[in-house]
């Protein structure tokens, strides 16, 4: 009689895969994209209309987005330092992102603190750079797998 084959359980493979948002930190990152995008169409209605609110509105977004934008790569900081080796890269990359977000943002808050009518040459291409590293970040957060559940 042959012997039958035993079933083996699936083995573990080496590298996990990463731990899913904690949900504060994704409710943190829900915040940055809008208000970088809402300087941008601030910036753009400025640049159509020259109204000076449109820049105060865009120098208040860029703020908020700057606030909470400090505490997501405050986040990110200590998720890099929790991450094991095999995921510490995408990890690395998640916080580079948003480090360049906040950093381009601060950049942008300066250009904006200036008068009105000085900040239009670098205003949006600035606001249009940190809104792109903000979508980046959003998507590199939240497109993390969550671990699979074993039956």
């Amino acid at each position: 009689m042959a012997a039958t084959p035993t079933p083996r359980s699936p083995t573990p493979s080496p590298t996990r895969p990463p731990r899913p948002l904690h949900p504060l930190h994704a409710i943190l990152l829900a915040f940055p994209l809008p208000l970088f995008l809402g300087a941008l169409l601030s910036d753009l209605a400025y640049n159509a209309s020259f109204h000076v609110q449109w820049a105060n509105f865009a120098s208040w977004l860029i703020a908020g987005g700057l606030l909470v934008g400090a505490f997501a790569v405050l986040w990110a900081l200590i998720d890099l330092f929790r991450t094991r080796a095999p995921a510490r890269t995408r990890a690395g990359l998640y916080f580079a992102a948003l480090l360049a977000m906040w950093v381009l943002g601060f950049i942008n808050a300066l250009v904006h603190a200036k008068d009105a009518f000085a900040i239009m040459p670098e205003a949006i291409p600035l606001s249009a750079i940190a809104t792109l590293l903000a979508l980046v970040a959003a998507w590199m957060g939240y497109s993390r797998r969550p671990p699979r559940e074993t039956a």
